[in-house]
């Protein structure tokens, strides 16, 4: 998935359950948590290759927050652009 692509999947669970149960906070939460697990199970599985010796028994609990596995811009991207775009939705409608 490119850039956006993960902000505009977000964006439309957020407004299928925000309109299912008109709470924006909780969709962009929900919306928000699917791609943040996502990235968080696949800088794990970096961590793992690069220094865990391809056992996941060696990697310590801060294993996917280690800032060497997160090298590249759309590893960032792909978890902070859902996660602002569905606050901002949220935090917009909340004051409408």
């Amino acid at each position: 998935m490119g850039y956006f692509e993960h902000i505009f999947v977000a964006l439309a669970v957020q407004t299928l359950v925000g309109r299912i149960t008109g709470n924006w906070w909780a969709a962009a939460a929900l919306a928000s948590a699917y791609f943040i697990g996502r990235e968080l199970a696949q800088a794990e599985y970096r961590w793992i290759e690069r220094f865990g010796e391809g056992l996941r028994a060696n990697m310590p609990w801060w294993g996917p927050f280690d800032r060497r596995v997160w090298t590249t811009l759309d590893q960032w991207v792909d978890w902070v652009g859902p996660l602002a775009a569905t606050c901002s939705l949220a935090l917009y409608l909340s004051r409408r």
